[in-house]
């Protein structure tokens, strides 16, 4: 972990966090009464310090986004807890939750769903306000920081204007504008730029990056696009099937990965070559059942390293030194 990861009085601190969803059930389960669950999310903990920018990278159905909502307490949690500025979010109620829901947003990964297609630029981003109470002559002041600060131009220039009148690239900074309306302290990126054109990313990459920086916002970047992770987050943390296997400086778990799923990870970015986009993945399949329980590391059945232990005993997220953090028996 980092110095600020470490640091007594994290942000966000989650500790033993997990999630599990009820299951189809087959035949056999009706019959035997056995409810399965899918454990999205299996004790993880995590802390994030104000100022901070984490990214947590994986592969679809591995978790990532319900941790997401976990943190912002828009999922309850199965087991686990989760303290904000070190007070347990479980017991907010009231107006300790609105003040909670102020200081702690989220960004969407598709802006076209994400906003209301009959309402106005102007309606859309001052809902926020509107919904958590604030004072309604302070509204247009606001809106108009909130869009400076994601370099758009004033409300004017939206007057009468409808989310579908503009453009992906100004639908997601309209999405980072309404977040920020509310002057968070931590914000949850999910994908943030997944739908976007690759044009276009680099702007609003650079517009989230400066806003974070320049308001000292914690935040989390919920991602499998190793691009995004380096540019913007100071802190990775890889998750696959509930689990963190691999955490440390973005730089440094980038350049010399520990664990076989982030080196295979890294290894399937695209390279310049005339004959294929990148070397072949060194694991095969997709992720596998998240029902149940699996006994030793959940890795194992993709992993070209594996060895007979890897299928009995559940490796530890262990220490490594220099920031480093591995679940692997032969990291």
């Amino acid at each position: 972990m980092t110095a600020a990861q470490t640091s007594a009085h994290p942000l966000v601190a989650a500790s033993g966090l997990t999630k599990r969803f009820a299951a189809p059930r087959s035949l056999s389960d009706m019959f035997s009464g056995h409810q399965p669950h899918v454990h999205a999310v299996d004790g993880i903990d995590l802390r994030i310090a104000r100022g901070e920018s984490v990214g947590l990278l994986g592969e679809s159905g591995c978790g990532k986004t319900t941790t997401g909502r976990l943190l912002l307490k828009l999922t309850e949690p199965s087991a686990g807890s989760i303290a904000f500025d070190g007070v347990a979010i479980d017991t907010l109620k009231g107006n300790a939750l609105t003040a909670f829901r102020k200081r702690a947003q989220l960004v969407f990964q598709n802006p076209f769903d994400a906003l209301n297609p009959r309402f106005t630029i102007e309606r859309v981003l001052a809902e926020p306000l509107v919904n958590t109470g604030v004072e309604r002559a302070s509204h247009s002041d606001k809106v108009e920081k909130a869009l400076a600060q994601v370099r758009l131009p004033p409300l004017s220039r939206f007057e009468g204007l409808f989310p579908h009148q503009l453009s992906g690239g100004q639908l997601q900074r309209i999405v980072l504008a309404r977040a920020l309306v509310l002057e968070p302290d931590f914000i949850v990126a999910d994908e943030p730029v997944s739908m976007l054109d690759v044009s276009v990313r680099a702007g609003v990459l650079n517009v989230m990056r400066e806003v974070r920086a320049t308001l000292g916002l914690a935040a989390l970047y919920i991602s499998h696009d190793l691009a995004l992770v380096r540019y913007v987050c100071s802190t990775t943390l890889v998750m696959y099937l509930g689990k963190i296997v691999e955490q440390g400086p973005t730089a440094d778990l980038l350049k010399t990965p520990l664990h076989p799923y982030t080196r295979a990870l890294v290894n399937a970015v695209p390279v310049p070559r005339v004959d294929q986009s990148h070397e072949p993945l060194p694991i095969i399949g997709n992720v596998s059942d998240a029902r149940g329980q699996p006994r030793g590391c959940r890795f194992r059945e993709r992993c070209p390293m594996a060895v007979a232990r890897c299928a009995e005993e559940e490796p530890p997220l262990r220490d490594c030194g220099q920031g480093r953090r591995v679940a692997c028996h032969l990291a």
